[in-house]
């Protein structure tokens, strides 16, 4: 049973005495008291997992002993013991929060169908307090890195409903890490030795997104010269990873919808159902409210999708964490280019906790990254930090001669969505791109 010490407060020595023996017997560790007073001091001075507590009791009351109890905030489960006369004070602890109550005289099967009810609840809870203690002092779980109040809840709830089979839907800027959160929840999950199918739904034409979900038979279309499974099959027995939900088209939404309810699909140019196990996590980077409003997520589908939702809060609002990813960063970026950057000098560690960080985690991680190569010195300065895509007051990107095409393109296409803030359609406006386009690049270049 685990746990199970019980603490017996009752003014009448023989009643205290007598349980004692009988749920010594039952195999419980058993202490009494004989007023409220002392009962309270060995509340204090260990744990007891339930509290037997006479309502009537000199100096300190049931009643009183139950609210320092709570108070105090005891997990410690209370059971008044009262006569008939004082049934409705019993009654008004429990809407407070005590556990139950008995009357005297009282009986015996009663209290013994009561006490591990009583213990099994105590040890949840202090069960899920440890939990939520060590989740408040992590600064790092599964990938992800931080130890604010808001990773903090998005740990919290990652711990909750990854053994469940429940429908996940991240909600969070692009460069937050939504796909290190679905991966905590696969490898949390029942489904850890399964597959993780990652589609990025934002990275695919119409066509072609209908043909990496569900796959094809051999002759479907022009070109299909053998068949192919696609991230429904592929994900069978495990999780299937769908980021940027919300960019799928309106009828692939609808058809999507259908397969997760009916959990079998067909392949393209197929005739015959496929059935599936998988459990689904999605994501996107629009706000939800807006995507449901323009008719960018369907109604129906959002509401499949999102049993659990979770928000990924931006870099910008999880305060402390910016200096504990580049920390983590510049150790992970000695080791792979063989460097000894020895730490981050006041003035750009400064630069690195006040910008706004529009590209996030992703942004951060390439930024120390290039300080990293670029640093002068054994530590990185400001001037480390300063390449052209960080200077997000200044309007002009600055290419030597002689820098290769796809980085000079890349330069550009950072700089400039660093400009814009992180504004996706602004950012593809100025650069003469389609949002879809732009997209791309950010995933190319961030990866």
């Amino acid at each position: 049973m685990g746990f199970a010490r019980v603490l017996i407060a009752d003014d009448e020595k023989h009643i205290a005495d007598g349980l004692q023996l009988l749920l010594q017997e039952d195999g419980y560790e058993v202490d009494t008291a004989t007023d409220g007073s002392t009962a309270w001091d060995k509340l204090q001075k260990g744990e007891f997992g339930l509290v037997l507590a006479d309502l009537m009791m000199p100096g300190l009351d049931g009643l009183e002993l139950f609210a320092k109890v709570r108070a105090a905030g005891l997990d410690s489960e209370v059971i008044i013991i009262t006569g008939k006369g004082t049934v409705s004070s019993a009654v008004e602890a429990m809407r407070n929060g005590a556990y139950d109550y008995l009357t005297k005289p009282l009986e015996l099967e009663r209290l013994r169908a009561l006490i591990p009810k009583a213990l099994e609840k105590y040890q949840v809870k202090t069960a899920n307090r440890e939990l939520q203690r060590r989740l408040d002092s992590l600064s790092r779980y599964g990938e992800m890195i931080g130890q604010s109040e808001e990773m903090a809840r998005v740990y919290s709830v990652i711990e909750a409903v990854a053994p469940t089979g429940a429908a996940v839907l991240i909600a969070g800027e692009s460069g937050t890490g939504k796909e290190l959160v679905a991966r905590a929840i696969h490898q949390k999950s029942g489904r850890a030795r399964g597959p993780f199918v990652a589609l990025n739904c934002g990275a695919f034409p119409r066509e072609i997104l209908e043909n990496e979900l569900f796959g094809h038979e051999k002759g479907a279309f022009t070109g299909a010269t053998n068949e192919k499974p696609g991230a429904f099959e592929q994900a069978d027995g495990g999780t299937l990873f769908l980021d940027e939900v919300a960019e799928m088209e309106p009828d692939i939404q609808v058809k999507f919808l259908r397969a997760l309810e009916q959990r079998s699909f067909r392949r393209l140019g197929g005739k015959k159902e496929i059935e599936v196990d998988i459990r689904v996590v999605a994501a996107t980077n629009m706000k939800v409210e807006e995507a449901l409003r323009d008719g960018k997520l369907r109604e129906d589908l959002y509401h499949r999708l999102a049993v659990i939702p979770i928000y990924l809060p931006p870099l910008r609002e999880r305060g402390g964490d910016v200096r504990i990813l580049a920390e983590e960063f510049l150790r992970r970026f000695n080791q792979e280019q063989d460097k000894h950057v020895a730490g981050l000098g006041p003035a750009a560690l400064e630069y690195l906790e006040t910008y706004r960080w529009p590209g996030n985690v992703r942004e951060l991680k390439n930024s120390i990254e290039r300080a990293v190569i670029l640093a002068r010195t054994d530590r990185i300065e400001l001037a480390d930090l300063q390449p052209p895509h960080l200077h997000h007051d200044d309007a002009e990107v600055h290419v030597p001669v002689g820098t290769p095409v796809d980085e000079a393109e890349r330069l550009l296409v950072l700089r400039t969505f660093a400009f814009a803030r992180g504004d996706h359609k602004r950012a593809a406006t100025m650069l003469g791109l389609t949002l879809r386009e732009l997209k791309a690049k950010l995933q190319q270049y961030t990866k």
